[in-house]
């Protein structure tokens, strides 16, 4: 069965957007400083209208039959498998029909959001949701090329939209309360500390995933000697 074409489109339209400010800025905006300015929130912007949709697709996904204490500590599990080192809260809602769930990710982003109690779905009831996969996004850096870190990114991503998602996570992450302290603490601002650093659900937010912390040198192979 094909992906869906809406959430491919998606990330389409937001990448032609954000390629067209590159290319109209500078026109309107000739202070590059100013033009980069309108760029960076345009594209904060459509980052954080993005993670708010994904998580609150994530709480659509949790079942919650009921609000029994031992449905609750599930809820909380699946949050936790989610976000990692989040700061969770999640309360019962005062008319007895749901539950409030509220994050505080570590770089200061906030969620909000309430599952409403609903059975839980039958096997096999309606169409089965479709999951894209992750497929190989081998990366190098300019001056070693031959030095690769295997990274993964969603099926219905181009190169482009990948490099460009890496490239700006990396900024974000060296910006972020916990990137500051990294450089306050002498840690090298560079593409191998922010990939063994940069928490797995920054990734996951933009379709990419990180296959092994570590660098690995590519192998090349030694041409076979034919035999006569």
């Amino acid at each position: 069965m094909k992906a869906k074409k809406p959430a491919k489109s998606k990330h389409d339209e937001q990448a032609q957007l954000l390629q067209l400010l590159k290319i109209i800025l500078p026109k309107v905006a000739p202070d590059p400083v100013f033009a980069e300015q309108i760029y960076s929130a345009c594209e904060a912007e459509l980052r954080a209208k993005n993670r708010v949709q994904s998580f609150e697709k994530f709480c659509e996904r949790i079942e919650l039959p009921d609000l029994e204490p031992k449905t609750l500590e599930e809820v909380k599990e699946q949050l936790i498998a989610g976000f990692g080192e989040a700061d969770l809260d999640i309360e019962p809602a005062e008319n007895g029909k749901g539950l409030t769930v509220d994050v505080s990710l570590p770089d200061g982003t906030q969620f909000h959001s309430q599952i409403p109690v609903r059975p839980r779905a039958a096997d096999g009831d309606g169409e089965p949701e479709v999951t894209l996969k992750f497929v190989p996004f081998p990366v190098s850096l300019p001056g070693d090329p031959e030095l690769i870190w295997a990274l993964a990114k969603r099926e219905n991503m181009t190169g482009e939209e990948a490099g460009i998602a890496l490239n700006k996570i990396e900024d974000d992450f060296w910006a972020s309360k916990p990137g500051q302290k990294l450089l306050r603490d002498r840690v090298e601002r560079s593409f191998p500390e922010f990939i063994a650093r940069v928490p797995a659900g920054a990734l996951g937010d933009s379709g990419l995933k990180r296959h092994y912390k570590l660098p690995e040198a590519l192998k090349i192979l030694r041409a076979a000697v034919k035999k006569l």
